[in-house]
C-alpha cells in the first residue's frame, strides 16, 4: 500500500470512528463502512447495520451487529467484545 492509499484507509478509519451525536456522524460512519466492505475488510451483513444506524446520529452500530452475531472480525479490530 502506496502514502496516498495510507492516507486514504487513515482517513477512512477516523470516519468510521466519527463519535455518537454528531450531526452527520451515522451517514459519515456508513460512508467510511462502505469504504471497509469494499476492500474485503468488512462482510455485508456488518455494512447493513451501518447502512440502518445511519440516519440516527447517535446510535451505535457495534452493539446492534454483536447481537445480530455478525462481523466477530470487524468488532475486534474496533475494539469492541464480540461476545
Amino acid at each position: 500500500m502506496g502514502p496516498r492509499a495510507d492516507r486514504e484507509a487513515a482517513e477512512q478509519w477516523a470516519l468510521v470512528n466519527t463519535p455518537l451525536g454528531q450531526e452527520w456522524s451515522g451517514r459519515a460512519r456508513y460512508a467510511a463502512a462502505m469504504y471497509f466492505y469494499r476492500r474485503g475488510e468488512m462482510d455485508a451483513e456488518t455494512l447493513e447495520v451501518y447502512r440502518i444506524c445511519s440516519r440516527l446520529d447517535g446510535e451505535d452500530p457495534l452493539p446492534i451487529i454483536r447481537e445480530r452475531g455478525a462481523g466477530r472480525h470487524w468488532l475486534e479490530r474496533m475494539g469492541f467484545s464480540a461476545e
